[in-house]
């Protein structure tokens, strides 16, 4: 009876011990296999955001028509031509070529009286007031090109901090709230990055500032979820060939 017991518990351990691997195995490679679909995601995205880049500029007109149709507008090029009303001018807190300070986000007045947020470049901290940039304010029509930069419908993380109204720093995008801040009506529902083409006298703000680079760590996630189920597959073969080999004799052979 005690062998049986023992050997029934050495079956129930084995059983055990091979589904807890199995169901391991598959989630491992589940894993690996989402990443390299996320991996052809992002490159084939990556590809999309260059050829944006690349193309000639469009009318806003074609802009607001892909938006009302559900397509994405994100870094597509346009061309605009209106005046800025720089006493409205909205700082988001950021970092650019390693310096602290703000991107300038000022509502520009279209030529069919619309208003559209553009964010103008990065100047540093302790050049947020218009004040110490004056050369910068450019009065009169201006015609600027750029990428449209699609509206966010919420905080992007809990981690970010809420907006400081009253001392006009914007810790993320809120285009609402902007717009609110500033008594602006009538404004479209889309921001608008300047390119580096747009200069301005005195070199701020500085243009250009739009971040093309998304993380891509997809491919060094996948090794690693596939690398974990072979080393697994290796943990497990090692103890099955050792389970082959006959245990040693503790006994002494009588001659």
């Amino acid at each position: 009876m005690t062998t049986e017991i023992k050997a029934s518990r050495s079956n129930l351990r084995a059983i055990l011990t091979g589904t807890v691997v199995l169901l391991s195995l598959a989630i491992l490679f589940t894993l690996g296999t989402w990443q390299v679909e996320r991996l052809h995601w992002k490159e084939g995205l990556l590809a999309d955001i260059a050829e944006r880049r690349a193309a000639e500029p469009v009318s806003l007109a074609e802009i607001e028509q892909r938006a009302a149709a559900g397509d994405d507008i994100e870094y597509r090029r346009i061309a605009l031509s209106g005046t800025f009303d720089h006493t409205k001018e909205r700082h988001f807190f950021a970092t650019f070529e390693g310096r602290t300070g703000f991107y300038v986000y000022t509502p520009m007045t279209l030529l069919d009286g619309r208003k559209i947020f553009v964010n103008r470049g990065f100047v540093p901290y302790e050049m947020k007031e218009p004040a110490t940039r004056v050369e910068g304010e450019v009065s009169g029509e201006q015609t600027i090109t750029g990428y449209a930069r699609a509206k966010l419908s919420g905080k992007p993380s809990m981690l970010v901090p809420d907006n400081d109204l009253s001392k006009n720093i914007f810790y993320w995008k809120d285009l609402d709230a902007m717009a609110a801040s500033t008594g602006l009506s009538d404004v479209i529902p889309f921001f608008f990055d300047v390119d580096a083409s747009v200069t301005n006298p005195g070199g701020w703000p500085k243009g250009g500032v739009t971040q093309f680079d998304l993380p891509n760590n997809h491919l060094q996630y996948a090794a690693t979820w596939y690398g974990l189920a072979a080393a697994l597959l290796a943990v497990v073969f090692a103890m099955w060939w050792r389970s082959r080999k006959p245990a040693p004799s503790t006994a002494e052979e009588v001659p």
